[in-house]
């Protein structure tokens, strides 16, 4: 059952002849939508060269939302010992960071 504001999740199981219940309370999931990196405002883009100057976007998401859009932008970023890290970014549409 998925419920506005989240879900909870209730498991019973049978220990020793004594039944116990756990609940796992789940936050919902903000709902993203793919999208094109050429699709990304040029604020967002200004942004990411500037503060993650060398990364590559690998995927890009946008979700609708009350008080306007919030972009997703997964990043590929390589380290001075050329491992890779993968880094996710929430922008606004102005290029304002979103917690």
């Amino acid at each position: 059952m998925v419920m506005g504001l989240g879900s909870s999740v209730a498991f019973a199981y049978v220990v020793s002849g004594t039944q116990s219940v756990e609940q796992t309370q789940q936050n919902p999931q903000d709902e993203f939508t793919k999208v094109e990196v050429k699709d990304l405002p040029q604020a967002v883009m200004n942004v990411l060269a500037k503060d993650y100057e060398g990364a590559v976007i690998k995927e890009a998401f946008i979700s609708e939302k009350e008080t306007g859009k919030i972009y997703k932008v997964v990043l590929t970023i390589t380290k001075e010992n050329q491992s890779t890290e993968e880094v996710t970014v929430l922008l606004n549409e102005k290029g304002e960071t979103v917690e």
